[in-house]
């Protein structure tokens, strides 16, 4: 599929989807949302792809949705819509492969709703995190208020989101909301390195450890447990679960197949 608002490549296993609208610093909208849906799609459908990795750019990774688009809308507008936002964002975190959040410059409203998206975020230390919804007399209407409670603790998401102050990256490690910071110039780098770490992975095994976690999530942890048990179960009928403990006695290289 032909994209006008992203740009979707694939190296060595890896898929970059990079966020192209660098006129208006990466501004969401729905054909952004729409688009961001499909390549999830794809991407999710694609057996050689291993990792996925979003980002905006050197510059900006998105400075927020499209105001313009939004301030004409009505309550029944919203209500009625169909929600371009959620669709995307859920098939982004669903996909069953890693996904990878390389973040520059500012990531601020809906662009720091959808770094939350990602399994792992990795700042640059230029990075800057906020969710300024509040001062237009709105909230964080892209799972903000869900996801970011979950990742940081209910306290200090409301003291973000209340506020709508920004955070600098330093800042961000601090609560959690970032993995790691990097220098700005070795932001591409430092993800592409952790990008191959997983890649060399098991498949298989990397999808039920992400459905584990994010399904355990939402349960109570007997059931989350009793999930786990299921997906660990479930490796044990794979040939890479064989060839991951073969080669270990081995003592030589696996050589996984996603099988």
């Amino acid at each position: 599929m032909a994209y006008e608002t992203i740009i979707v490549e694939i190296e060595e296993g890896i898929a970059t989807i990079t966020l192209n609208r660098p006129a208006v610093l990466n501004a969401l909208n729905n054909q952004v949302f729409n688009e961001l849906a499909e390549a999830a799609l794809s991407l999710s459908a694609d057996n050689s792809v291993r990792v996925v990795v979003i980002t905006g750019g050197d510059k900006v990774f998105a400075a927020g949705a499209d105001i313009g688009q939004m301030a004409t809308s009505t309550a029944v507008d919203v209500a009625t819509g169909e929600k371009a936002s959620h669709r995307a964002f859920q098939l982004l975190e669903n996909m069953p492969k890693p996904v990878i959040a390389a973040i520059s410059g500012y990531a601020l409203g809906g662009g720091c709703e959808l770094t939350l998206v990602a399994d792992v975020r990795i700042a640059a230390d230029n990075a800057q995190f906020g969710l300024p919804e509040i001062k237009l007399g709105i909230l964080p209407g892209a799972g903000g208020t869900q996801r970011l409670p979950r990742l940081i603790g209910a306290g200090r998401a409301k003291e973000l989101i209340f506020s709508g102050d920004f955070i600098k990256a330093d800042e961000a490690l601090r609560l959690g909301l970032v993995n790691k910071v990097v220098p700005a110039d070795q932001l591409v780098a430092e993800t592409k390195k952790m990008a191959k770490r997983f890649a060399a992975r098991g498949a298989v095994a990397l999808r039920l450890a992400k459905s584990s976690v994010n399904e355990g999530l939402r349960m109570d942890l007997e059931a989350g447990l009793e999930y786990e048990h299921k997906c660990f179960s479930l490796l044990f009928a794979t040939e890479d679960q064989k060839e991951g403990m073969n080669a270990f006695l081995e003592k030589r290289q696996v050589k996984f197949q996603g099988k």
